[in-house]
């Protein structure tokens, strides 16, 4: 099994990274900060303002580290990798099945099982874990949207097209972040959830959401990539140029576990609240810089909390459960799986 391994995220503006030996060293204004040996990471991500030395880039794609670019906000920028791992004929595979709607289908409908599953499970955790706070108006609510999801779940299982299945999903992120607001327990009005908003995020939950998105995309990304999939073709997210559709097919499984669920213990542990964002001219809203390190942190910690992964029937980190998924998506695109096994959160 492979071992788990950090992802370093520097988020301190102007830095600059270089090489020592086998270390990566960051300097900031001439002054050594930090100091981190290769061995321990597969990626490194850099966020905002921050330079890489051109002989730190090369060692790491030898070492197979990813390099990743994003803006102050997370969005994604840029990605220098060394040779692409796999066959040629795994891709190919994958083209090929992407093209057959009816074997295209077959992974869709397991993804989308996945998510839906993922998102119940959500409700029903906090159901569980305070039913006895709620009022009873959020209980009721939160046990009709799981049932919803049910019913959701058991159209899918019948249901052959992946264009109506994707209708479905529609309808299934209708119903979770419907009842998304009464999973929040703190009573500050900036951290009230009115939906689901991206482009911009237009309040404080919806930024919290998207920069752990983008964490997760990244991941899921390196994820497949170190399977040798292509990334950028997908089976639920149709084809567009510059969006990795396939490591956002991965995602839908992981996002209520990884992303919504550590949203929602940030915000109602109190380590998140109205003074970590801030609202630009545009409408969006942002973490601050001070912020994104504390979600960050959270993010790795998380990453290293070991679950029961149902198909393989073994305790393995969080952060492994990507790399898991991307592997078995792979073996059933060989043919040695029947179909491809979604990740079910218990």
């Amino acid at each position: 099994m492979r071992r788990h391994l950090n992802t370093l995220y520097v988020t301190t503006e102007g830095a600059w990274l270089k090489k020592d030996g086998a270390n990566i060293v960051m300097e900031v204004e001439g002054v050594e900060r930090a100091r981190l040996p290769a061995h321990m990471l597969e990626s490194l991500v850099c966020l905002g303002r921050v330079l890489v030395s051109p002989p730190l880039l090369g060692y790491c794609a030898e070492q197979g580290i990813c390099v990743s670019f994003l803006s102050p906000n997370g969005r994604f920028l840029a990605r220098v990798e060394g040779p692409v791992s796999g066959n040629v004929l795994l891709r190919r595979e994958q083209y090929r099945r992407t093209d057959d709607s009816a074997r295209c289908g077959l992974i869709v409908r397991n993804l989308l099982l996945g998510k839906v599953h993922n998102q119940r499970a959500v409700l029903g955790r906090a159901l569980r874990d305070h039913g006895e706070t709620l009022a009873e108006a959020d209980r009721v609510a939160l046990s009709h949207a799981r049932e919803r999801l049910r019913r959701i779940s058991d159209r899918l299982l019948a249901e052959e097209r992946p264009d109506t299945m994707r209708g479905l999903e529609g309808e299934a992120a209708q119903a979770y972040f419907g009842v998304f607001h009464h999973l929040i327990r703190v009573p500050e009005p900036a951290l009230h959830f009115n939906g689901r908003s991206r482009r911009p995020p237009i309040d404080a939950v919806n930024a919290l959401l998207s920069f752990l998105d983008t964490l997760l995309t990244h991941d899921c990304r390196s994820a497949l990539e170190g399977v040798g999939l292509d990334p950028a073709v997908g089976f639920l997210h149709r084809d567009r140029p510059g969006r990795p559709s396939l490591a956002l097919d991965l995602l839908e499984e992981f996002r209520p576990v990884l992303a919504d669920r550590l949203a929602l213990s940030l915000i109602n542990r109190r380590q998140l609240g109205e003074r970590d964002f801030i609202r630009l001219d545009n409408g969006a809203v942002l973490l601050k810089d001070g912020s994104r390190k504390t979600v960050l942190t959270a993010y790795q910690e998380r990453k290293r909390e070991e679950l029961r992964h149902g198909f393989l029937e073994e305790k393995l980190a969080v952060g492994l459960f990507p790399a898991v998924q991307a592997q078995l998506l792979a073996r059933h695109l060989r043919g040695d799986l029947e179909a491809y096994p979604p990740f079910l959160w218990k």
